[in-house]
């Protein structure tokens, strides 16, 4: 009797870590995302036009971000829904100049549309599908990218980035999305594409180093990423540099420049990496785009979730840790903060209409995005 009951202990005993780490394992609960999601993906099936598409009038680019956040939480590319969103998709090819954005399209829209039609395009290549749309794309991205082709050399401030297409100024988000597309679409770090960007990405950053040698990357120094570093230098913190020609970065970029760099090979030990995690720390919140100043606070907040979210799943990290030294479950946080802000009818909606988030349904779509990288684990 005293082995058997001295079996039973230790049996007991060898099952507590499992529910040790069950109960410690990092992520929302189950039934808040489910939840969350499945009021979303409601919305949007019924906000869905005869064509397939979302938004349409307003922007092309909108259903790829819907679909795209439908395909990674959990719809199938059979689904009805889905299957008429890759219809209007496919309608968007254009095949003599290779990009996704239409037959004549806006020419300010080619690298947005065609980088989120691609993200969708691999989620749905079933059996390679798509594959030749997706290599063609790819390719197009390529050209659009500020390089020896368009007269820049890497001394250039406006080097290796990707504006909205080859004539325009580059930007971080713009090129943040361009990495998105390439890194989806199964082009390796070591691409000269990828490279170049990585030039561009590190020029954007608040960090006097070898990487960046703009004249006001030092006078800040807190590793926070802007806006676009072209042309002397943009942040949408305010509308002008500041009286000391510093340029303050918001979480938005930090968060993007963070990912962009990781995409492009950068190890999380670079110091680049490091200091931009350090002003994350410090910043960290999932109530504001932190950085911002109080009237801007909300500007692209939707934006914002799955820029955050796609980053720190990039860098394989369960938590962070503040500034105060709160460990925080970001995960966690993010689902909570839209379950918070779902409308009744499952859309979401910014009331800062800055960035086209005044949309239902391109802030839904930015939504489920970032939920699929919340999904519990």
């Amino acid at each position: 009797m005293p082995s058997r009951i001295c079996a039973i202990i230790a049996a007991a005993a060898a099952t507590l870590p499992l529910f040790a780490a069950q109960a410690d394992r990092p992520g929302p609960d189950r039934a808040v995302w489910e939840a969350v999601v499945a009021k979303a993906t409601r919305y949007v099936r019924s906000t869905q036009e005869a064509n397939g598409g979302w938004s349409t009038a307003k922007s092309p680019g909108i259903t790829g971000v819907v679909l795209t956040g439908l395909l990674k939480t959990g719809t199938s590319p059979q689904d009805p829904t889905a299957t008429k969103a890759l219809k209007y998709i496919e309608s968007l090819v254009n095949p003599e100049k290779k990009h996704i954005a239409g037959k004549d399209p806006k020419v300010q829209l080619q690298n947005y549309v065609t980088s989120i039609n691609v993200m969708a395009l691999v989620h749905a290549n079933v059996a390679g599908k798509y594959q030749a749309i997706i290599g063609d794309a790819t390719e197009f991205l390529k050209q659009l990218q500020w390089d020896e082709g368009e007269g820049k050399n890497p001394d250039s401030d406006f080097f290796g980035g990707a504006g909205y297409d080859s004539k325009s100024r580059p930007d971080l988000s713009n090129t943040q999305f361009f990495l998105d597309a390439l890194k989806a679409a199964g082009v390796p770090a070591d691409d000269p594409a990828v490279k170049k960007a990585m030039i561009f990405v590190s020029r954007c950053q608040n960090l006097k180093s070898e990487h960046n040698d703009q004249p006001w990357a030092g006078k800040i120094n807190d590793g926070s990423f802007i806006y676009s570093p072209a042309g002397g230098g943009v942040t949408k913190v305010a509308d002008q540099p500041l009286p000391d020609g510093s340029l303050p970065g918001y979480a938005s970029m930090t968060y993007a420049g963070i990912k962009s760099l990781i995409y492009c090979g950068v190890s999380k030990d670079d110091p680049r990496v490091k200091k931009a995690l350090e002003w994350i720390q410090n910043n960290y919140t999932v109530d504001a785009n932190a950085g911002m100043p109080p009237p801007r606070a909300q500007w692209g907040l939707y934006y914002y979730y799955h820029t955050m979210a796609k980053c720190l799943d990039a860098l394989g990290m369960d938590y962070v840790v503040d500034g105060k030294g709160v460990k925080h479950d970001w995960r966690r946080d993010i689902t909570q903060a839209l379950a918070k802000r779902q409308q009744a009818d499952g859309s979401f909606a910014n009331s800062a209409q800055n960035w086209m988030e005044a949309d239902p349904n391109l802030v839904t779509g930015y939504a489920l995005m970032a939920l699929s990288y919340c999904r519990p684990k």
